[in-house]
């Protein structure tokens, strides 16, 4: 059985053999592709809306529709993986990937619109499968494989963002040939995951009668997880997606701003990879969570001022900002569930509301300056997002599980 490795926190990876190498490898290869088909978009967000006639608040939809796609199918997600293994979801997803960028790439607002969704639709399988699978296969390395796939998923995010603008003029085909790019990493991660289809572990996942289910949906804690990752994909996703027109705005180059964006992404890969290996030696997250939210809401508070000496300041403290928040709500996912299939029903649930409340933010901050025709009010909805993340943080940070040692919700 899959789940049966052990290793202790001080181990070396000596008993690694080549199963578990490939396993880890694969892992890692399956996280690089769940960020740069979505954050190479912004870069190019222009060249798409002048290319295909886009209002703000249209084009902002292209970065609604895949977490649309999170909200629908990160719930049945579980249920796929226990009729299908594991194993497998995650082998269709990376298909089902790889057919999105391809069709996204045509030059028409359908498949555009259409492309985006498959691409959406083959991420929440990663989202959510991702923490289930290393809590059953490392359950004592939590916090190392956590933030493990989180640096790899920062890396590529940030590598989607900084190369979009430059691919379009290196490959000569414009924004579609510098999205299409991202289809050869999805098929070098179906080349290295497919020796997992032979391990593959069938029915892993119980079947839960409704009043189980409903439990986890009452919970308290569960509510709290779930608020705390929603609202920290509710940021990130603004980011990677206005900041590049925000800086142009102001003065910086297309290509400029798009590596503004890289940047702030890198910056936070050492805090991705460090606070979930910190989070499990603690015994409670909240003042870890309390800190990391509040250097995001200084560095959003600072772009309010419109002053380009010091946009790089901010930048790199909402990066780590957001490379901290997002490794704390992985592992806030695995912490708070006691069992491998309690942590993908909770993350299937955090990913799914996480995800509805932050498909409405680009389309809400371009609908804002669209209204407002300036970037402040749509910059303030960022700093009172993060504060409401740090609220809820409290709650999430508790040493406590999820249908055990908490209240739910009557």
């Amino acid at each position: 059985m899959k789940g049966g490795f052990v290793m202790k926190e001080t181990a070396a990876f000596k008993h690694f053999d080549k199963k578990w190498v490939f396993l880890v490898i694969g892992i890692l290869f399956v996280a690089a592709n769940l960020r740069p088909s979505l954050t190479a978009v912004g870069p190019v967000l222009g060249f798409i809306r002048e290319d295909l006639g886009l209002s703000h608040s249209v084009a902002g939809l292209l970065s609604t529709l895949p977490l649309m796609a999170f909200f629908v199918f990160s719930p049945l997600v579980p249920q796929l993986s226990g009729k299908f293994g594991m194993e497998r979801t995650l082998f269709f997803s990376l298909l089902l990937l790889t057919a999105g960028i391809f069709i996204r790439s045509c030059s028409s607002i359908f498949t555009l619109f259409l492309g985006t969704f498959m691409i959406g639709t083959a991420i929440a399988a990663g989202n959510v499968l991702l923490p289930g699978l290393i809590k059953r296969d490392f359950p004592h390395q939590v916090g190392l494989m956590t933030g493990g796939y989180s640096l790899s998923m920062n890396t590529f995010a940030a590598l989607g963002s900084g190369l979009s603008v430059p691919l379009t003029h290196a490959l000569g085909y414009g924004w579609q040939g510098s999205l299409m790019f991202w289809a050869l990493l999805s098929l070098v991660a179906l080349f290295i995951w497919q020796p997992q289809l032979r391990h593959t572990t069938m029915n892993h996942l119980p079947t839960y009668k409704n009043k189980e289910k409903n439990r986890l949906w009452r919970s308290k804690l569960a509510w709290k997880v779930t608020i705390f990752m929603g609202f920290q994909s509710f940021v990130f996703y603004i980011s990677i997606n206005w900041f590049p027109n925000v800086f142009q705005d102001r003065g910086m180059s297309a290509e400029a701003s798009g590596w503004m964006v890289s940047i702030m992404q890198f910056v936070g890969m050492p805090a991705t990879f460090i606070v979930p290996i910190l989070a499990e030696r603690l015994s409670s997250q909240r003042l870890l969570s309390t800190i990391v939210c509040l250097i995001g809401i200084i560095g959003y508070a600072g772009l309010l001022m419109e002053n380009p000496d010091y946009t790089i300041w901010w930048v790199l403290l909402i990066g780590i900002s957001q490379g901290a928040t997002f490794g704390l709500a992985l592992t806030f996912i695995s912490l708070r569930a006691k069992t491998d299939y309690t942590a993908a029903r909770l993350s299937g649930m955090a990913q799914s509301i996480g995800y509805l409340f932050a498909a409405f933010g680009p389309f809400l901050f371009g609908l804002l300056h669209d209204l407002t025709g300036h970037w402040f009010v749509p910059l303030f909805l960022l700093v009172a997002a993060t504060t409401v993340q740090l609220v809820s943080g409290l709650g999430a940070g508790r040493n406590s599980y999820v249908l055990e040692e908490e209240t739910t919700i009557s």
